[in-house]
């Protein structure tokens, strides 16, 4: 005969089991808006992007549903543990064979179609980001070099020519644009208009770069001699930082911009400055990155 697991034991167990998920999921329901987020960016009077509320729903639906994958392997752990124990007066070994064929398709079946639901929905974010079905109505070239960015408003016929924080560790709160933390006055800015759908098309002059705004969940690489596009539709007037993600050299620490998303008014202001600064045309591929544009003339390819 084998030992049996007394029901006192059985009941403790599962007891313990229940008490485990409940805890978690008051943890959830009371947790801060950092944690709701989980511990993504964001603000709490609104969205950054029209993307980021779908980003951060998938992000913490994954892990909540990890969560609960967690407790209850645990939880059945526990209790084969305390269950199963071997018992002072008991010298058998257990049976060494043996199956449940239900159980065992049930374990096979239930895996599948949690990882098929996972894939369902991050497709359909992912699509969501890759594929837009509205129509573009800002155009900003993005070309990544080392150690900085340059974008060109295409749209506007206008650029901005940006250098790298050469000491990204020492940025004091002096340097700081509108106290952001992650920006810096000596690097270059991105100028977005709320509200308006906007189109990166994202260049590289020398390696591989990526174009990582943090507040808007989302990056994408810029490739020498392949242009990218991702589509955004910033909601949130405010500035963000940004910054390379992608390893590309020595000073890749350096290589940050800044994002203001402001109103039209603001943007179109802003266009003006850079013309009246002289900044007219658009910076190429061509550039190296010790060159920078001289004059108008220069910058046009």
């Amino acid at each position: 005969m084998h030992s049996k697991p007394s029901t006192r034991t059985r009941r403790a167990a599962l007891r313990a089991s229940a008490l485990a998920v409940a805890v978690a999921g008051l943890a959830t329901g009371c947790a801060s808006e950092t944690v709701q987020r989980g511990y993504l960016p964001g603000y709490e009077d609104g969205e950054v992007t029209n993307q980021t509320a779908d980003i951060t729903q998938l992000w913490v639906g994954s892990w909540a549903a990890a969560l609960v994958v967690g407790v209850i392997t645990w939880g059945l752990m526990l209790w084969c543990i305390a269950a199963y124990r071997k018992r002072r007066d008991d010298h058998r070994l257990p049976v060494q064979t043996r199956y449940h064929m239900p159980l065992e398709i049930m374990y096979t079946v239930v895996p599948t179609l949690m990882v098929l639901a996972l894939f369902w929905h991050t497709d359909r974010v992912m699509t969501t980001i890759t594929e837009p079905e509205a129509e573009p109505e800002v155009h900003i070239g993005v070309v990544g070099k080392q150690w900085s960015w340059d974008f060109n408003y295409l749209d506007e016929g206008v650029y901005e020519y940006g250098e790298h924080e050469p000491d990204p560790g020492g940025v004091t709160e002096d340097k700081l644009v509108d106290g952001e933390p992650g920006t810096d006055v000596d690097v270059p800015t991105l100028y977005l208009p709320v509200g308006r759908t906007v189109e990166f098309q994202l260049d590289s002059r020398d390696v591989i770069h990526s174009f990582w705004i943090p507040a808007f969940l989302y990056k994408e690489d810029t490739i020498p001699h392949h242009t990218n596009y991702y589509q955004v539709t910033p909601t949130r007037e405010g500035t963000y930082a940004g910054k390379c993600a992608e390893l590309c050299g020595e000073f890749h620490s350096g290589m940050l911009f800044n994002v203001k998303v402001v109103s039209q008014e603001e943007f179109d202001a802003h266009m003006d400055e850079l013309r009246a600064a002289g900044q007219e045309g658009e910076l190429g591929l061509d550039l190296v990155r010790e060159q920078g544009p001289v004059n108008a003339e220069e910058a046009e390819h």
